[in-house]
């Protein structure tokens, strides 16, 4: 058995729910992950912000919109009014379920029920869908499996042992469906698994029933060698290891959240990036294969803030690091990169949120500049140091680019530098050029 994991834009209309419910209907018995459609969450923020304000008639008309997008969508996909008025009562339960939240007081567990709606309507009308073609379609609620722990971690003995009595309870269905980002925490109450969940549940899914593979499917063909938003020509690569997907996916490769790598990688169960408009495309398969001793891919990560703390106390001092770390770890800022060297240390971090209180604690210690606007340029491959003249050529591409930081040593599969953002992408189209064609 499978996971198949289809994005928000996968099903952004009707058309698109129609096809993907013939593309896995035409791949057998497996568990199939759906976002909400493409556009949903976001609207759902919406609404929960005019309750957070208690503008509670912003928030009922801006339902009255989402619910008026979906009366099309309904009156599009299903043919028989059977089945229309089905999809009716089933959407309009959730959306009459959001304009009952009119409370005095609207909190974060309000919110979190808001958000849970959006893969609640587009498991409903994908389940409908199928029933209404005469598909024998079993409908897995994720809330009945999908579980945290007190930590915020999956609880994964949890979800297998209720995943599984519910497979068992449903094992005549030729296809499951259950929803992606929606869980309980270990109080019971529903919450999410954030930005990027589904990709996420996916790969939970595939390690507690041992998937012969987790697909991940979006609108492009597997994950490129450089962002083709500002590199013409890019391609899909064809097979990554986990520890390069993950490093691509951190840095800015947007096909795949960061999260959906560790429960496959410690399960050993293949992922195969793969796109929706164009299934018969081979996608990328990301596994534990051993290296191909060549350079993958390359990512950029944005909004970049560079620290350098000087300090003459530093030299030949121990546990100076250990002081510089400990400011960072008080105030929950998490580093990118960092360097070294006698008398000083520069790291990055991708967030403005305590950078003024860890710049006030950091000058205890030190002389401390602060650049913004900078960019980590991530090139991933398999990048041992035995695999020699690879940094060679990275650097060189880049000989004529002002380079702030390099972090090379850390990863077997990863070279970081750090540029100004106005040299982002004339960087990525330099090492295109040169580690790729």
């Amino acid at each position: 058995m499978k996971v198949l994991k289809f994005g928000g834009t996968s099903v952004g209309s009707a058309q698109r729910i129609k096809n993907v419910a013939a593309l896995i209907c035409e791949r057998g018995k497996n568990i199939v992950v759906l976002s909400a459609m493409s556009g949903t969450t976001n609207t759902l923020v919406e609404i929960s912000d005019y309750l957070y304000k208690k503008n509670v008639a912003g928030a009922k008309e801006t339902v009255n919109m989402l619910q008026a997008k979906y009366e099309n969508v309904i009156s599009e996909l299903f043919d028989s009014e059977e089945y229309r008025e089905k999809a009716r009562k089933a959407v309009g339960e959730n959306f009459d379920f959001i304009r009952s939240l009119n409370k005095e007081i609207f909190t974060l567990f309000e919110e979190r029920e808001i958000l849970a709606c959006g893969e609640m309507i587009s498991t409903a009308l994908m389940t409908l869908y199928l029933q209404e073609k005469g598909v024998n379609v079993a409908l897995l609620p994720a809330l009945d499996f999908m579980r945290t722990d007190k930590n915020a971690e999956p609880d994964t003995e949890y979800i297998r042992t209720h995943l599984k009595a519910l497979l068992e309870e449903h094992k005549d269905a030729d296809i499951y469906i259950t929803q992606g980002y929606v869980c309980r925490n270990a109080y019971g109450e529903i919450d999410n698994l954030k930005r990027g969940g589904s990709d996420y549940t996916a790969s939970l899914i595939g390690a507690a029933i041992g998937a012969d593979e987790i697909q991940i499917w979006t609108d492009i063909d597997g994950m490129h060698n450089n962002d083709p938003r500002f590199v013409e020509n890019t391609k899909p690569v064809h097979e990554l290891h986990f520890e390069e997907a993950a490093e691509l996916a951190y840095f800015g490769a947007k096909i795949l959240h960061p999260t959906c790598v560790l429960p496959a990688k410690l399960a050993n169960i293949p992922v195969r990036l793969l796109n929706t408009m164009q299934p018969e495309a081979e996608g990328t398969l990301i596994y534990n294969s051993p290296g191909s001793r060549s350079i993958k891919a390359v990512a950029a990560k944005d909004n970049i803030i560079s620290i350098k703390i000087k300090s003459g106390r530093m030299l030949l001092a121990y546990g100076f690091l250990r002081k510089v770390f400990e400011i960072f770890e008080t105030h929950h800022t998490a580093i990118d990169m960092i360097v070294t060297s006698e008398v000083g240390v520069s790291v990055t971090i991708d967030s403005e949120r305590n950078l003024d209180a860890v710049v006030d604690d950091l000058k205890k210690f030190g002389t401390v500049t602060v650049e913004r606007d900078m960019v980590i340029v991530c090139v991933v491959g398999d990048l041992e140091w035995q695999n020699r003249g690879f940094e060679a050529e990275v650097v060189n591409a880049l000989k004529d680019v002002p380079v702030r930081m390099i972090s090379y040593g850390g990863s077997n599969y990863n070279i970081s530098l750090l540029i100004r953002k106005e040299d982002k992408v004339r960087a990525l189209n330099l090492l295109s050029k040169a580690l790729f064609e």
